[in-house]
């Protein structure tokens, strides 16, 4: 075949494939019949949507940031925490950004040029709730929620019996005043021997109840009783309850020691007691021993008889 004939074959096969309007050479290979040919995936029109909503965003601001970041900030009742609260917009715009309270007092804010700080001093039960940072770059706005939880946990733990006595006691108990808040996922109380917890340890009873307050807002004891494991003979190492509170970002612990006493001996308090009682007397007994066995030289002199006294007996008168 000469080179001539081969050129008009590539040719007359070239225009099989390009079609006669002039359009692009199509790949797609041809329908058959009763055969519905697959076109190509779409994307879905919510990615587009996203898509195109983050490109605006992207082009007038960007998101806000809060500190902490965290979205439930916990503070102690009396103490202080501040939100702070940024926004920048591109093409130096100036951002707008507000701290806002729903259904709760706001607290001091202090706002500027993209950013507000949000400051709460002397934090009541009261001050718990939401708070709303604002945010605007032109037409576009933006929110963050942070919810403020007010805990309360002082160190003021009872436990009962206040000593164990090997052999003797068999139920604890221990018991946190004042706290919130009081619920099982927030709040634990535990015994330990030593560092670790103590096992085979029965739970017996969770009480819970209301403390009396006079101010604003409420705050709860929570009593939790044990029935002990045979401890044995001598006495055991000091056993501990423990309260731990957990909350979102903080974890806290107080822990109140239960020495234990070997039976048949005195506590510390009796042996207190009687020390003081032996010292009193003691100090009695010196006095009256000092009084009455005293030198002749620090007694006072008797006084002189008065001679006048018998001639006032005889005449039955008086001086005049």
């Amino acid at each position: 075949m000469t080179s001539k004939k081969r050129m008009n074959r590539s040719v007359q096969l070239a225009k099989k494939i390009v079609p006669k309007d002039g359009g692009a050479m199509s790949t797609r290979a041809p329908a058959r019949p009763g055969i519905r040919p697959l076109s190509p995936p779409r994307p879905p029109s919510s990615w587009i949507l996203v898509f195109a909503s983050e490109r605006l965003r992207r082009g007038r601001g960007g998101p806000l940031e809060v500190e902490p970041r965290e979205p439930v900030v916990a503070v102690a009742l009396g103490g202080s925490r501040q939100l702070t609260c940024r926004l920048a917009c591109e093409g130096h715009r100036a951002a707008s950004v507000q701290w806002r309270g729903l259904d709760t007092s706001l607290g001091a804010v202090q706002s500027g040029a993209g950013s507000s700080v949000l400051s709460v001093q002397n934090a009541s039960l009261s001050a718990a709730g939401t708070r709303v940072c604002v945010g605007s770059c032109g037409n576009l706005t933006f929110q963050h929620k942070v919810q403020l939880l007010v805990f309360a946990f002082p160190d003021q733990l009872t436990v009962s019996p206040v000593a164990l006595v090997a052999g003797q006691d068999r139920e604890v108990a221990c018991t946190a005043h004042n706290v919130t808040p009081a619920d099982p996922d927030a709040l634990s109380l535990s015994l330990l021997l030593g560092d670790r917890e103590l096992e085979g340890v029965q739970a017996l009873d969770h009480d819970f109840g209301e403390e009396p307050q006079e101010g604003e807002g409420q705050l709860f004891r929570v009593t939790e009783r044990w029935l002990l494991p045979p401890l044995g003979t001598p006495a055991p190492p000091t056993l501990y309850c423990q309260a731990t509170m957990r909350l979102p970002g903080l974890e806290l612990n107080h822990r109140r020691p239960i020495p234990g006493e070997s039976p048949g001996r005195w506590p510390a308090s009796l042996w207190t007691g009687s020390l003081v009682l032996a010292l009193l007397l003691l100090v009695f007994l010196t006095y009256h021993l000092w009084k009455r066995c005293r030198p002749a030289g620090c007694r006072p002199a008797p006084r002189p008889p008065c001679s006048a006294c018998p001639g006032l007996r005889e005449t039955g008168g008086g001086p005049s």
